[in-house]
């Protein structure tokens, strides 16, 4: 684990308006940000269990899949990824994350996606243990008691200056974690990557305290979508700042931000804090398609 550290990001804003930016995206070379959080509680109750193997669910260019294929190998469990899409089963070389997690050891079983949606039912599980034997559980993007907990972390006794904690939001797990962790003055904000309002009824499952909101005008079209503006905005903020951001989560986090402090949506004076989940590694893959699109690819380095 390496040191996470707050990183000013310095931009002038109006009305005396300050941000900073938790690195989270550095803890880990490749287990990164809210990734490396969600699975170290899990793989510490896994070995209680006596378990060896790890299963869990993802798309094409998961980052929880290629998070816990490393973790898996790096801690000595066999790893075993479903995932959604039974046409990518031949297509492994051309995915850098499904190549990625391969070369550290991960089976894959390739569903359609209509199977896909029945990875909750009891059934379903069944089905995997008969074809696959025992195994530990974690779920979709990680996010279970165990995860909230390792999330819980994230925030620190120095980040109590902050008057607003703001994340990208997925499943849940993270900003219940931070809600769950957050002093009396703070305000957490949470910015959905995916369309609709459900996630609502998963934070309230874990989440201890009632000062959370979540915007949902920052998501782009809905999950994995971008376009011109988003792409330009991610370079432009690289090169101000040298922060790469993916462009599923941070990426659209931090556009929300920033949009939000020009429409004059925070007080005078606010210190912002945005947390940096990681997700990286999904940059070559949207690059790929970036580039068929005949659209700009994203900036992660000089």
């Amino acid at each position: 684990m390496n040191p996470v550290f707050n990183q000013p990001i310095n931009i002038s804003f109006p009305d005396d308006i300050s941000l900073t930016i938790k690195r989270e995206d550095l803890i880990h070379p490749f287990v990164s940000g809210n990734k490396f959080r969600k699975l170290k509680y899990n793989l510490i109750q896994a070995k209680v269990e006596n378990q060896d193997t790890l299963l869990t669910f993802g798309g094409a260019f998961s980052n929880h899949i290629a998070a816990v294929a490393y973790a898996g190998k790096e801690q000595g469990f066999k790893t075993i990824g479903i995932i959604r899409g039974d046409e990518l089963g031949d297509k492994i070389e051309e995915n850098p994350t499904l190549k990625f997690a391969q070369e550290n050891g991960m089976q894959f079983e390739f569903v359609s996606r209509e199977d896909y949606r029945l990875k909750s039912e009891n059934k379903f599980i069944e089905k995997l243990k008969n074809k696959f034997g025992d195994f530990y559980l974690v779920p979709e993007g990680g996010t279970n008691e165990f995860a909230v907990k390792g999330c819980e972390e994230i925030l620190t006794q120095e980040d109590v200056v902050f008057n607003y904690v703001c994340c990208a939001v997925g499943t849940g797990g993270t900003i219940s974690g931070l809600i769950n962790s957050s002093a009396e003055n703070q305000k957490i904000l949470g910015f959905p990557a995916l369309k609709g309002d459900f996630l609502q009824d998963e934070i309230r499952i874990f989440a201890k305290q009632d000062n959370w909101n979540l915007i949902s005008d920052y998501h782009f079209g809905g999950y994995g979508k971008i376009n011109l503006e988003l792409i330009e905005f991610i370079n432009a903020f690289f090169e101000k700042t040298k922060v790469p951001l993916d462009p599923i989560y941070t990426g659209k986090m931090v556009f929300g931000v920033i949009d939000l402090i020009g429409k004059k949506y925070f007080p005078a004076h606010s210190k912002i804090l945005l947390i940096h989940t990681g997700g990286l590694q999904g940059v070559d893959g949207m690059n790929m398609k970036l580039m068929q699109k005949k659209l700009p690819i994203l900036k992660t380095n000089d």
